[in-house]
């Protein structure tokens, strides 16, 4: 019977007294019989080193985004953490310099031209009209100027100025004109009360202030329709405090006046007196001039608002 070749899976280059494994027939110089040698496997390095290798290549577009963040990341966290300039700190002298630097650089506004502003929409044109004549024409009694002081149109002026007139007519500050009801009178201090009968949809009234700590010296700004121009704004001082005041025609003699020196003339009358903010501090009632003439001279005077706010019914301030 013919033998089955065996094989073994033993090492075929081991042989006993061959302990370095080194094939015999290596050793004898003889060719060398049987299978060819398999590669020898890689180490577990390489094999990781192979793996990596091949998620990097497919993943590689993300793997670059991802680094850009982390580099982003980094630098963000190095500038907080310390690489950032530390502030500057100011010192007066600093301070002292950029204002310098912007009241030489940059023309602000004046005194008067703030107060004027912050009073402007609530200061109105009021006429004293004749009823009309078989034409339809009135005839204009009396000219003056009021502040609006509640936005529901109620309006603050001087009496002579409405005086004896059937009807009334109202411009304010966007245009828009009314007829005007006169609701109220304080004879003693010259003062009238009307109402707008249609005001604006953006009417604003003024902000009245007290007079408790006016002083003397203190700047002011009258603002009216001196000889029906206007709105006008003249600016001035307070020249005085609790002064008196009789009418060309002696029949009134009224006290706890505001003497300022801000330019006033007929038409002026019932216009606000207001401070450097734009607070109604009076309402402009008279000017004082010993001829005939009626122009400003140098001296006006205002009915204080506490007065003129409990003509209205206004608690005191």
């Amino acid at each position: 019977m013919k033998k089955v070749a065996l094989y073994s899976s033993a090492d075929p280059t081991r042989r006993p007294g061959n302990p370095q494994g080194s094939p015999a027939s290596l050793q004898a110089g003889a060719p060398a019989s049987g299978p060819a040698e398999a590669p020898a496997r890689p180490g577990w390095r390489a094999r990781l080193r192979q793996r990596v290798t091949a998620v990097a290549r497919r993943h590689e577009k993300l793997l670059l985004v991802a680094a850009g963040g982390l580099f982003g990341l980094a630098l963000m966290l190095g500038y907080t953490l310390g690489l950032q300039p530390p502030p500057q700190r100011l010192t007066q002298g600093d301070i002292d310099a950029a204002v310098l630097h912007t009241l030489n650089n940059k023309l602000l506004p004046s005194m008067a031209a703030k107060a004027y502003e912050a009073i402007r929409p609530s200061v109105v044109r009021v006429r004293g009209l004749s009823e009309p004549d078989a034409k339809g024409e009135q005839k204009e009694l009396g000219v003056g100027t009021g502040v609006v002081i509640v936005d529901e149109g109620i309006i603050l002026t001087n009496l002579h100025v409405v005086l004896g007139a059937p009807r009334l007519h109202v411009v304010f500050d966007n245009g828009h004109e009314a007829e005007a009801d006169h609701i109220a009178s304080q004879p003693e201090n010259d003062l009238a009360v009307i109402r707008a009968r249609s005001v604006p949809d953006d009417l604003r009234p003024a902000t009245l202030r007290s007079t408790r700590d006016l002083a003397v010296g203190d700047p002011v700004v009258a603002v009216g329709f001196p000889f029906g121009i206007g709105p006008t704004a003249t600016a001035g001082i307070v020249s005085g405090l609790k002064r008196e005041f009789r009418s060309p025609e002696g029949e009134r003699l009224m006290t706890n006046l505001i003497q300022f020196d801000a330019a006033a003339n007929p038409g002026s009358s019932g216009g606000p007196l207001v401070t450097a903010n734009g607070e109604v501090v009076g309402i402009v009632t008279a000017i004082l001039n010993p001829t005939s003439q009626r122009v400003f001279v140098g001296i006006g005077f205002a009915v204080p608002i506490e007065n003129a706010a409990a003509a209205v019914g206004l608690p005191p301030f």
